[in-house]
């Protein structure tokens, strides 16, 4: 029995080794682990969040970085295809209150040129309406950082951010070996047209691709049109922006140029430097369609390039 009593011994020790062994993080399974507590918990955010985009820019900002929505805007144009078949709450301008609130919304998101109309319909109902400033190119990827910070998508967000970045720094170094050409903007929705300063949307987007707004020292974003002075201002180039319904409003510019004998004497229309913009790219507000309408605007400012 003594004698037996070492091999005893040596066996359990043998054991307790084995089961520490057993036990011991191993690199990989310890990594696979994390990551799944890291998806359970990325699942869990998801989960709690259920967001209803009531603005076209503000779906495509949710699609870019991979977040699932509850409620999309009525609209004529093509959303991202991961919202498919999901409800959607009317207009922009008008959504459809109680429709939102039946999908029991955490977050709802329009845009701040809506807030003044929408901060007390969205109250009225008890809900919390969250306006995204989409004034500018600086402000569009600030509020997508804002996004990727809040809704744990930040890699998503800073990749969107950089590609935006770099493209814009390449198409800010050509023009900057262009001549300035000033430029017209105006804004025209069914039935008028307002100017457009450097603080709008486009404005901003004229101004970063190297353009001379012709309207100076304003801090609103649109004015009223006063063809006698524009006629004085001689843009080198004039852009029609159509917003609402742009089949008609581009209509709308082509008969004001044709009827209005103002309109012959700018130089941009004699030497066929009219032209119009899309309105999928250049909207009231921003959007990340940002590239392609700096692409195309510069095409439209400096031909040669």
């Amino acid at each position: 029995m003594k004698k037996g009593i070492p091999f005893l011994f040596i066996a359990i020790i043998l054991f307790l080794i084995a089961g520490c062994s057993s036990n011991a993080s191993d690199p990989a399974q310890s990594e696979a682990a994390t990551d799944n507590e890291h998806e359970e918990v990325d699942a869990e955010v998801e989960e709690e969040h259920r967001i209803v985009a009531t603005t076209v820019a503000a779906t495509e900002m949710f699609d870019a970085l991979e977040l699932d929505l509850v409620g999309i805007p009525t609209s004529y144009k093509d959303l991202p295809e991961r919202y498919d078949d999901l409800t959607e709450i009317g207009n922009p301008m008008s959504p459809d209150m109680e429709l939102i609130k039946s999908l029991n919304p955490t977050e709802v998101y329009s845009v701040t040129t809506l807030q003044t109309d929408l901060e007390d319909v969205f109250h009225n109902v008890d809900i919390h309406g969250t306006f995204m400033d989409l004034q500018s190119v600086d402000s569009v990827l600030q509020e997508l950082i804002n996004l990727g910070e809040k809704f744990n998508r930040e890699e998503q967000a800073e990749k969107v951010v950089a590609d935006i970045e770099q493209r814009f720094a390449e198409i800010e170094e050509a023009a900057s070996r262009e001549e300035t050409p000033s430029v017209l903007v105006l804004m025209g929705v069914p039935g008028s047209y307002l100017v457009a300063t450097e603080h709008s949307y486009i404005g901003d987007l004229v101004k970063r691709a190297g353009g001379e707004n012709i309207v100076h020292g304003e801090d609103v974003e649109y004015l009223a049109s006063n063809t006698e002075y524009l006629q004085q201002s001689n843009p080198d180039i004039i852009l029609r922006a159509a917003h609402g319904m742009p089949d008609e409003v581009v209509e709308m510019f082509d008969k004001e140029f044709k009827t209005n004998d103002i309109w012959k004497h700018f130089d941009a229309v004699k030497n066929d430097r009219v032209y119009d913009l899309p309105e999928p790219l250049f909207g009231t507000t921003g959007n990340l369609k940002i590239v392609e309408a700096m692409d195309a605007l510069v095409e439209m400012l400096y031909p040669e390039i």
